[in-house]
């Protein structure tokens, strides 16, 4: 039976090593570079926005480049509106999911962004969502407002919502 020290003495062991991971993490690629997602954090918000938007794409289907490279350039366009802490919590969050550790810790796929299924991935989004833990709800509460944000905010996402768009004065 392990006693109470050295249990602790193993939990902050394991969060020292958590820290200095992902801290180097962050000094080699952050999430953000320039107020902008990196290129890993355009896939990891690309993969995220689809299995949110899953029943919200216009027309129906999975969206195209075209179509997630216009997403992506609305959320940047959100992002750069932000205050450099809001943008640094950000740059931190996306690089810590980008690491094998963070995405089983707060999002619960041990599937690289790359080979995670749409479906496994929205069922994860919702773990996270009714988490007790409340990390792991901020963090899904930051990415869906961003991601809904910058999705609502286009005209082709619109007739979807039966928004005519606004009233000519």
């Amino acid at each position: 039976m392990m006693q109470r020290r050295t249990l602790l003495k193993l939990g902050w062991g394991s969060a020292v090593v958590f820290a200095l991971g992902g801290g180097a993490a962050a000094l080699l690629q952050p999430g953000l570079e320039h107020g902008a997602l990196s290129p890993r954090s355009r896939l990891v918000m690309a993969r995220i926005a689809t299995a949110l938007i899953a029943d919200a794409w216009p027309q129906g289907a999975a969206p195209d480049a075209q179509t997630m490279d216009g997403l992506l350039d609305r959320i940047n366009e959100k992002i750069s509106g932000t205050q450099d802490a809001v943008q640094a919590e950000l740059s931190q969050l996306l690089t810590l999911l980008d690491t094998a550790a963070g995405r089983r810790g707060l999002v619960g796929i041990s599937s690289t962004w790359e080979a995670v299924g749409t479906s496994e991935l929205a069922d994860a989004l919702q773990a996270m969502r009714t988490s007790g833990v409340s990390l792991r709800q901020q963090a899904y509460l930051g990415l869906h407002d961003l991601i809904y944000a910058a999705h609502f905010s286009a005209r082709t996402a619109w007739p979807v919502l039966g928004y005519p768009g606004p009233v000519a004065i």
